[in-house]
């Protein structure tokens, strides 16, 4: 049976972490840019659903891109949605598994690192819904060897979870046929960040909100014996620019 991961936990953990988010969010503002780079939509976008804004990065660059469009940014974390404000008039606070948006009611949807944490099917579903017919989807989400390094290190000393689960591309792809879009493109590259140890890794992990992964996690901590036998498993990995924090990114693109 697969984890338990409830949406209030995912909630309160990126709650928690509003604060410390744009400073860590290295890496989703590295994606949120290839995100934008590749996608062409055949008509220019009038109306932007952000779904899972965060604190507005892609706001920003969605607006810049296309500064006429009108933006409704949608997250379910109360403080994530209170700093997208200061981009943007139009938040609504909401899942992205269950829009409070009318049918047929934006040109575009987009969502950059999001779809991770949802029930990908639920989600392609509602974006399929709340689009205009021939209104364009981007999205971008993390595949099964996002963090990789991590988990073998824990498994050297437990069996517990340290990571969510991630979707295949093939999987992701299947969600939005499912759902009824059509002229689906999928592509997959590795993102990296480095950090000069293991502590500051995952310290970073947490300042995103990135550290909610269901039940199956550990609950108490690690003795010191068993987080220096983690930190020498991931010293393996080290390279000149220190200890590896590998993403295993997914674009995907299509239309209504």
């Amino acid at each position: 049976m697969p984890p338990v991961l409830t949406r209030q936990r995912v909630r309160d953990s990126f709650d928690r972490a509003a604060a410390s988010y744009d400073e860590a969010a290295i890496v989703q503002r590295q994606v949120c840019q290839l995100l934008l780079d590749d996608f062409r939509p055949t008509t220019t976008p009038d109306s932007i659903l952000d779904a899972g804004c965060g604190t507005g990065y892609g706001i920003d660059l969605l607006q810049r891109q296309w500064p006429a469009a009108q933006i409704i940014a949608v997250d379910f974390a109360p403080a994530m949605l209170a700093a997208a404000r200061r981009s943007v008039d139009l938040c609504i606070a909401a899942d992205i598994e269950a829009l409070p948006c009318r049918d047929a009611s934006c040109s575009t949807w987009w969502s950059n690192l999001t779809v991770q944490w949802c029930d990908p099917e639920a989600v392609c579903r509602e974006a399929h819904r709340v689009l205009r017919p021939h209104g364009e989807l981007a999205l971008s989400t993390l595949g099964p060897a996002t963090f990789a390094e991590l988990r073998e290190a824990f498994a050297s000393i437990d069996q517990h979870r340290h990571t969510i689960s991630f979707s295949e591309p093939e999987a992701i792809a299947e969600a939005l046929r499912r759902a009824g879009f059509a002229g689906i493109r999928v592509h997959r590259q590795t993102v990296s960040q480095h950090y000069p140890d293991l502590g500051s890794l995952l310290r970073a992990v947490k300042d995103i909100g990135a550290n909610a992964v269901g039940d199956g996690a550990r609950s108490g901590m690690l003795g010191r014996r068993a987080w220096q036998r983690v930190q020498a498993v991931y010293e393996r990995y080290r390279t000149s620019h220190g200890l590896p924090a590998r993403y295993d990114v997914i674009l995907a693109y299509a239309r209504k």
